[in-house]
């Protein structure tokens, strides 16, 4: 998988403290993002992200000599990166008060635990195991579940409100907005699950591209039926889970017409949410 290397020297103590570090700066980020209205939210969420993705390579190759001189494996960036937008979206469904402090100080336990295990991850000399394997993938749904509700909540009219007075259908920039973030939330996540079990960088993209693409047409699919509130970013983990299950594939093993199979159906999918949700207009 691609490397990158990162910039400090090394060490067990200088890893964890930039792992707190950047925990801190994330969850300061967050609290001030509550205030933040329109797109400059989007500017905000789109900076963190960045910036938790070289934070979170710092803090990596600083707890690891082995890791400061072969590169971190980028994907092991990936669900920290991903988590910190998706706290960031969806503590703006907590109203401020105590709420709020608890939800911040949960949201910085669960990226703390997250650099955590992708430091110990790459600092195994064999390998992730059976169960290093079990706990990337449950944390992927979480950060999956949380991504998806976070989105919903930045985009205006992301979560329907029950009843016949509920959310309109969304125009068509924010309906493309809604599944373009969901989707590369997706593809992230994706990859850093195919990453557990494909050795080379082509599959893995192209592995990703499809949790992507599933993930796009189910949450335009589930807008458009104005599934309501929590239950649609629920429904479409439940997606994300079946397509991982559906769609894993053996290390090592070639593309064959299952896979081609897969794609196929994706297009025709795409193509019926498409319809649909042209004929909401």
């Amino acid at each position: 998988m691609a490397e990158l290397a990162g910039s400090v020297a090394a060490g067990p103590g200088l890893g964890a403290q930039g792992r707190r570090a950047l925990v801190v700066a994330t969850v300061a980020v967050i609290a001030a993002a509550r205030l933040a209205e329109g797109t400059a939210v989007w500017a905000v969420a789109a900076l963190l992200t960045a910036a938790i993705l070289l934070g979170a390579l710092q803090a990596i190759a600083a707890g690891d000599p082995e890791a400061r001189v072969a590169g971190v494996p980028i994907e092991s960036l990936f669900l920290p990166a991903v988590a910190g937008f998706a706290a960031l979206g969806t503590l703006r469904l907590v109203p401020l008060g105590p709420a709020f402090v608890v939800a911040l100080g949960a949201a910085a336990l669960v990226l703390d635990r997250l650099l955590s295990l992708e430091a110990r991850l790459v600092a195994e000399s064999r390998g992730p195991g059976e169960v290093d394997r079990t706990r990337v993938l449950v944390a992927a749904m979480v950060v999956a579940f949380f991504a998806f509700a976070g989105t919903a909540a930045l985009v205006p009219g992301g979560l329907p409100e029950p009843g016949p007075g509920g959310t309109a259908a969304l125009g068509e920039r924010e309906l493309l907005l809604l599944a373009g973030v969901d989707a590369l939330a997706a593809g992230l996540i994706g990859y850093r699950i195919a990453a557990l079990r494909i050795s080379t960088l082509r599959s893995a993209l192209l592995s990703a591209l499809t949790y992507a693409a599933v993930i796009a047409i189910g949450a335009a699919t589930l807008r458009a039926a104005d599934i309501p509130r929590l239950v649609g970013p629920a429904l479409l983990t439940l997606v994300f889970f079946l397509w991982d299950a559906f769609h894993a594939l053996p290390s090592g093993r070639r593309r064959d017409a299952r896979w081609y199979g897969q794609v196929a159906l994706l297009l025709v999918l795409g193509a019926v949410v498409v319809v649909w949700n042209l004929g909401l207009r």
